[in-house]
């Protein structure tokens, strides 16, 4: 099957902390932070969206792969805060990598598992020989309305990955989804805000997708949760992560290097492919990850992966998760509302 040729990521460097957010509206900043298991979160810059995120990701995916952009035959952005309603994001990233115009491009919406759809339409793709290489992203700059418990982690960034057969650095072994119609969240045409079903996002969505895919997996592939050295879930928040791991018998150690949400909060589509990233940031040849995305809606995507040997001599050739985590700007709640937009005329 196919594989990852190339991967990269993008965080923005702004930086909120949850007791500036909690000081405005007068909650508890240690409650939220042991609740959430969120201490910080991304904030996208005036200058910033789902198309300059994808772009930026795109790029270093493209300097890992190390291939001709004109092999790509297939780009598709995954997003819930693409920057048009009419007008894709996907054509924009292609024309700043420099792909050919003889390929097949669109934008996917499924919350926060549109990026992970789009990796396995590329698998498609390229394992039925229509193109060589497909590139996939998964970004967000997040919403939550004032005041909401989402604003405590809704965040921006994203990672771009491309698939192909040929020079990989991680063999994607095989893909399980589970997808049923549980509205636990979303976003009416026209809202500017999504809205959660609180109680209702846990257990009948989230859990409920997430153990399903991963079980599918093991189940068709044989393996159980000892099998894999790494394991990466999407990441609402640190809380829901740490719990699903735990039911699936994951150790601490296996699913630790994923979990980005303490640190940059929740980006969406964004958030399982850049866990995914940090895990090949690290990963030694034969390690073998298990990833599973989760989407309100709701589904979730889950991928079985092998690390390969080309990982060593790839990864350093783009910025790491890590480094991306690392570059940080604090702002307060002001600057904050007025670079999401939060401060409209009446």
């Amino acid at each position: 099957m196919a594989g990852i040729v190339g991967y990269g990521v993008y965080i923005p460097s702004y930086r909120i902390k949850v007791e500036e957010i909690a000081k405005v509206w007068g909650d508890d900043p240690n409650a939220i932070s042991r609740g959430l298991v969120v201490q910080e979160k991304s904030v996208p810059a005036p200058d910033e969206d789902t198309a300059t995120i994808s772009v930026e990701a795109a790029r270093y995916a493209l300097k890992r792969a190390n291939i001709n952009p004109q092999k790509i035959g297939a780009v598709y952005v995954g997003s819930e805060s693409h920057p048009y309603a009419v007008k894709p994001t996907a054509t924009i990233v292609a024309e700043a990598l420099g792909a050919a115009p003889h390929m097949t491009s669109a934008d996917l919406e499924f919350a926060c598992k549109a990026g992970t759809a789009g990796m396995q339409i590329c698998m498609g793709l390229v394992d039925s020989g229509i193109t060589d290489y497909g590139l996939a992203v998964g970004a967000d700059t997040a919403q939550g309305a004032p005041g909401d418990a989402l604003e405590y982690t809704a965040s921006a960034g994203g990672a771009a990955y491309i698939i192909g057969k040929d020079n990989t650095v991680a063999d994607i072994e095989a893909t399980y989804s589970f997808t049923t119609d549980t509205p636990d969240f979303y976003r009416r045409e026209g809202k500017s805000y999504p809205r959660h079903g609180g109680r209702f996002t846990g257990e009948p969505a989230y859990f409920k997708h997430v153990l399903s895919a991963a079980k599918g997996m093991f189940e068709r592939m044989g393996t159980e949760a000892s099998d894999y050295d790494h394991a990466v879930f999407h990441q609402p928040n640190g809380k829901f992560y740490l719990k699903a791991a735990k039911k699936l018998g994951f150790n601490n150690e296996q699913s630790k290097t994923g979990l980005l949400t303490p640190f940059i909060g929740n980006t969406y589509s964004g958030a399982t492919p850049l866990g995914l990233a940090a895990i090949l940031d690290i990963a030694n040849p034969g390690d073998r990850i298990l990833a599973v995305s989760y989407g309100s809606g709701a589904g979730s995507d889950a991928f079985s992966i092998t690390v390969n040997d080309n990982i060593e001599e790839r990864r350093d050739q783009a910025p790491k998760v890590t480094e991306m985590v690392s570059k940080k700007n604090y702002v307060d709640y002001a600057m904050y509302a007025k670079y999401k937009g939060k401060l409209r005329m009446a």
